[in-house]
């Protein structure tokens, strides 16, 4: 059967940068686009043109370098706006103008005190004038979701008649919910007369956390461009999320007879640059990329998904770009996990050495009682029954660190290493990047970090930072606390990068 195509509309540059703290600069921007269209994205909405000079030549730069997917950037109903975007988007191959708009009372009477006929007229005008400067024009209705249905079906065939080739239909603050969503955009394709002349899309927040459950109610009621971003960012609580949008498509194609182009072996490494640029980590239950995602810790699920890993899991880490699932070795973990990890490291328990895998079954539940996971190093130490501390082959003796408000960062770190002090500098987005680009040079170990995890105590002041480091199918992982958050995350990695040491090196038994 020949499913149709919804076009992914990705707003990671525009609504996604509006976050507080998210900003990127033109560089950035460039390399999360260029990331982009090699997951395959439709539209690219690269900014907002008019509101900076910075922001108009990053929009621009895409337009210029970036090939593929259609590239758009957000204009109100303003002449300036939509000259500024029509500029700044006219080098690209495929180049659209998005223009917003609000229908509802609420922003008519507050935001616009015009009336429902002046504001019409304002969108009309607004589309007309584009039309002059570009072919394709798409047009928001912002906060359709609390919008006089009748005037809605008005504003959006006025604007079709224009010259609109896409409407959009904003719930701009999250207020529907998955049923009045999709029965919303059903029953505007069927009271628009003119609405086969244009693309149906929608444009879901998640003020109520149903951003992609409404976003694929639409698309199951005949909308054909769903707008989104990577990781759900965006302005208050987010925006429907790409990632859940997409592969919940690809595995319920079937139900919603729908499919996208995205190559989604590249979803977890545009999860990666957008979280790195833009110093927005995703909580690690979070569907699709969450660190958790694919990682099973009950004894039960583990048990499950090493007999079958489809007993557990719905779809395959490789498909979104992830390496492989993780089994957590937790108090709740059983014997076939343990025995499972045991057996990847090499140590390897016939039934003849059941008591012996016993002993070290024992000795795990103790540990795991203690902490709340047991990573490879434990294990070598549980089999070893060694009780030593790890050596510190690296110590920290002093560091240094700037940034400046443009995201730019720049540290020196000085460790002590076999009787001799060196020292090196890094630069990165942020002060903890850059020690860690110093580390890096430092050590010269060909380990990758995993996962960064950093809680505080708001009453203290203590930053604790958890860090997991990879190395030949191994993970490592490190902890350390200090009021100074950049120290902390040092001394964490360089505790994950002692016990990689001390395990390769012969320090440790194996």
């Amino acid at each position: 059967m020949a499913y149709r195509k919804i076009d992914v509309f990705d707003t990671t540059l525009r609504d996604g940068e509006q976050v507080p703290g998210a900003s990127l600069n033109r560089d950035e921007k460039v390399k999360v686009a260029h990331q982009l269209a090699r997951l395959g994205v439709d539209i690219i909405e690269a900014g907002f043109a008019a509101s900076s000079p910075g922001d108009f030549a990053a929009v621009k730069t895409i337009a210029e370098e970036v090939h593929g997917p259609v590239i758009t950037a957000l204009a109100r109903a303003v002449e300036s706006d939509i000259e500024a975007v029509a500029e700044a988007v006219k080098p690209a191959e495929r180049p659209r103008i998005h223009i917003v708009l609000g229908t509802s009372d609420t922003h008519l009477e507050h935001k616009f005190r015009k009336s429902r006929e002046q504001v019409l007229e304002m969108g009309v005008d607004a589309v007309k004038f584009a039309k002059k400067l570009c072919n394709d024009i798409e047009y928001s209705t912002e906060d359709a979701s609390r919008s006089d249905f009748e005037y809605l079906c008005r504003t959006i065939e006025a604007v079709i008649d224009a010259g609109a080739t896409i409407v959009n239909i904003p719930d701009t603050v999250g207020y529907a919910v998955p049923e009045q969503w999709g029965e919303l955009i059903r029953r505007l394709i069927e009271a628009v007369p003119n609405i086969h002349k244009a693309k149906v899309s929608v444009h879901c927040h998640n003020d109520l956390g149903m951003a992609t459950a409404n976003s694929l109610a639409a698309i199951k009621a005949g909308a054909e461009q769903v707008e989104c971003t990577m990781n759900g960012l965006g302005e208050r609580a987010g925006n429907a999320s790409l990632e859940e949008i997409v592969m919940a498509i690809k595995m319920r194609s079937g139900f919603y007879e729908a499919r996208t182009d995205i190559d989604t072996q590249q979803i977890y490494p545009t999860s990666i640059l957008v979280r790195e640029l833009m110093h927005m980590p995703v909580q690690p239950n979070k569907a699709i990329v969450g660190a958790n995602a694919f990682a099973h810790s009950s004894g039960i699920h583990q048990d499950g998904f090493l007999k079958h890993p489809e007993n557990y899991e719905i779809m395959r880490p490789e498909d979104v770009g992830i390496e492989k699932s993780d089994i957590v070795l937790t108090a709740r973990s059983g014997r076939h996990a343990l025995r499972h990890r045991l057996e990847r490291l090499g140590y390897v328990y016939t039934d003849d050495q059941k008591d012996i895998f016993e002993k070290i079954h024992l000795r795990f539940l103790s540990v795991a009682d203690r902490q709340k996971e047991v990573v490879d190093e434990d294990l070598h130490r549980l089999v070893c029954d060694s009780p030593i501390e790890i050596p510190q082959q690296y110590f920290l003796e002093d560091y240094h660190a700037t940034s400046t408000h443009r995201g730019e960062a720049n540290a020196m770190v000085r460790v002590h290493i076999s009787g001799e002090s060196i020292e090196e500098k890094g630069h990165g987005g942020s002060p903890i990047e850059a020690a860690f680009g110093a580390i890096d040079k430092i050590t010269k170990l060909p380990s990758t970090i995993e996962d960064v995890q950093t809680s505080s105590n708001g009453k203290e002041g203590v930053h604790e930072v958890r860090i997991r480091v990879h190395y030949h199918e191994q993970s490592f992982n490190g902890i350390a606390s200090d009021t100074d958050v950049v120290k902390a995350s040092i001394q964490a990695y360089l505790n994950s990068l002692n016990q990689l040491v001390a395990i390769h090196s012969g320090l440790i038994k194996e």
